[in-house]
């Protein structure tokens, strides 16, 4: 049991931290602190009252900045790096009981699931873009921090189905994904000019 409870909190906390890091941080060190759920090994520091602090504190700008078009793809630029490094510390905090060699596998792992989510993420808004009106921006964000708390409420309750919904959702980015990179190289490629018929036609003599 104990077994699958780690595995939900890794895959699931991974996976949302691909997609919000800062309320990922905050929620599973709020759920720590309630004992809804149990933090493996040095993966307990989230429940630091200075971490969950500065977590919400991000996770407020973070809130305003992913409803604004254009900002929020800005805003996921930057965060290609740290969200899945957030993603790896937590499997590499998290197996600080076992060997080097589990712990940089587990980083590795959720590191890996991180970045899965984080471009699918990013590759949608890209899309959503597109678009001139901006409530669809404001839906998504809010759809996408309801995902993470529904994943934060799944681990604590319901570990097997955390990770059962991230492996199902591993196997549709993979197509998602192909797809969303064709849509935007598409948009945003500038269309080719005509080039200019240069020939000639021969006159009469």
């Amino acid at each position: 049991m104990e077994f699958l409870n780690s595995t939900g909190l890794l895959l699931g906390g991974s996976w949302a931290s691909g997609v919000n890091l800062y309320l990922t941080a905050a929620g599973l060190g709020i759920a720590h602190r309630f004992h809804w759920v149990t933090l493996p090994g040095e993966l307990e520091i989230l429940a630091h009252p200075l971490v969950i602090a500065v977590a919400i504190i991000i996770y407020l700008i973070e809130f305003f900045a992913d409803k604004i078009p254009y900002v929020d793809s800005l805003w996921d630029s930057f965060h290609t790096i740290i969200r899945p490094a957030g993603g790896a510390a937590l499997g590499y905090l998290a197996m600080s009981e076992a060997g080097p060699a589990a712990r940089m596998a587990a980083s590795l792992v959720t590191g890996s699931i991180a970045m899965d989510s984080h471009l699918t993420k990013a590759a949608s808004r890209a899309a959503i873009n597109t678009s001139p009106e901006p409530v669809t921006n404001s839906v998504a964000s809010v759809t996408e921090d309801i995902s993470v708390v529904g994943i934060l409420v799944l681990i604590a309750r319901h570990p097997v189905i955390a990770s059962l919904l991230v492996i199902a959702f591993l196997v549709f980015s993979i197509w998602f994904l192909k797809k969303m990179f064709r849509f935007v190289k598409r948009v945003f490629t500038p269309a080719r000019k005509p080039r200019a018929d240069d020939g000639t036609k021969d006159s009469d003599a």
